[in-house]
């Protein structure tokens, strides 16, 4: 039986992966929940699966919760995400904390040996050269749950690296495929928020509506498969049913389908090496009838081309575009700039920045600071 902690457990991808365990009981024990501040939608997961450890963000949350349940060791802060993604009999990680927040408690996990089923990008957008270089100094595998990720990660299964030509990274082109960029400065939250393919989080389906969700993966790739930047593609596919390719040396292409549900991916990472049975609906290819690719258009989806800017000028740049991208968008989420605005605060905030080398976790929360602060300035600015 597999220990597991769950940090994010009442966002997305924590629900989901809840859903997944709650299929297989007999294979996975919920050692501690962890969350912001949804304290409803956590005592109802404390309720069903039991954790010896909860943790909250919020302090005010954490209090309310240590009152309804009295006998449960609630932990709050930053300081509690880190001790509920540390103990020590659990054996995985769910990192599926959204945006830097996540950072702390993902590093923490990986520098104590966990492994890390790893949904929170922004821990290797921010710092992958550290975490990379403490995941192999303690033998810790990280099994990526972003849907493209996790089909890189199976179409190079048993495959050597010198043999990949390229990866690409399909991206569905989110709410506004069908605008051009012209017709983008009128947009609204409400119309940025509507999906067409995924069910996500509000930030994250904003990050798809810019395409920046995509470019955050482009630098995941970077240090999740140690491919250079040329080596890694986005090509536009709206139907979401090929979730990744890998392109090899012979001109060959390996993909991996199917329809767009987070379960797969997360069901992956808990049971490699094995897979569980019925997590995906059946895929009725002759229903679905066509599969469509075009280029992404550079100028509508300019925070794409500010990540390959980012990676570019490496050291800290990619945890300033990071940090820039989370403050653009609560502004946006808020209606204090416009949607093209968020390129314009992340680029400014970037050309402000002077780069160094990112070698310490230290270093790269403070640059992260740094970023927040600036964009903050931009934004009031605007």
């Amino acid at each position: 039986m597999k220990t597991l902690s769950i940090l994010g457990s009442t966002g997305s991808i924590g629900k989901n992966t809840l859903e997944v365990i709650s299929n297989h009981p007999d294979k996975f024990r919920v050692k501690a929940l962890a969350a912001r501040n949804n304290i409803k939608l956590l005592t109802e997961q404390i309720n069903t699966f039991r954790p010896e450890v909860a943790a909250l963000f919020d302090e005010e949350s954490a209090k309310d919760l240590r009152k309804d349940f009295p006998d449960l060791k609630v932990l709050s802060g930053e300081e509690g995400l880190v001790e509920a993604a540390t103990l020590d009999d659990v054996d995985m990680v769910v990192s599926a904390i959204v945006g830097s927040p996540g950072l702390a408690p993902t590093y923490a996990a990986v520098t104590a040996g966990k492994d890390i089923a790893l949904a929170t990008k922004e821990a290797l957008v921010m710092a992958g050269k550290v975490i990379m270089s403490e995941a192999s100094r303690n033998n810790v595998k990280i099994f990526p749950v972003d849907s493209e990720h996790s089909a890189v990660f199976q179409c190079l299964e048993g495959r050597e690296m010198k043999d990949v030509k390229k990866i690409i990274l399909t991206a569905s082109g989110g709410a506004f495929l069908s605008k051009s960029a012209s017709e983008l400065g009128d947009v609204t939250p409400a119309d940025a928020l509507k999906h067409p393919n995924w069910d996500m989080g509000r930030k994250i389906t904003i990050d798809s509506a810019t395409l920046m969700n995509k470019g955050l993966e482009v630098i995941e790739a970077f240090w999740l498969f140690g491919l250079p930047l040329e080596k890694i593609g986005v090509i536009i596919h709206p139907q979401s049913i090929i979730h990744s390719m890998v392109e090899f040396i012979d001109g060959s292409v390996m993909a991996q389908l199917s329809l767009p549900d987070m379960k797969g991916p997360i069901a992956y990472a808990l049971s490699y090496p094995d897979r569980f049975g019925d997590v995906l609906k059946p895929m009725d290819l002759a229903k679905i009838g066509k599969l469509t690719f075009e280029e992404p258009d550079m100028e509508k989806y300019r925070s794409l081309s500010l990540t390959f800017d980012a990676l570019r000028a490496g050291g800290t740049m990619p945890c300033v575009l990071n940090a820039a991208n989370e403050m653009a968008v609560a502004a946006f989420l808020e209606e204090k700039i416009g949607f093209t605005d968020i390129y314009r605060v992340i680029s400014d905030t970037m050309d402000a920045h002077e780069v160094s080398g990112g070698d310490t976790i230290e270093e790269v929360i403070d640059a992260s600071g740094w970023a927040m602060r600036e964009a903050n300035k931009i934004i009031k600015l605007s």
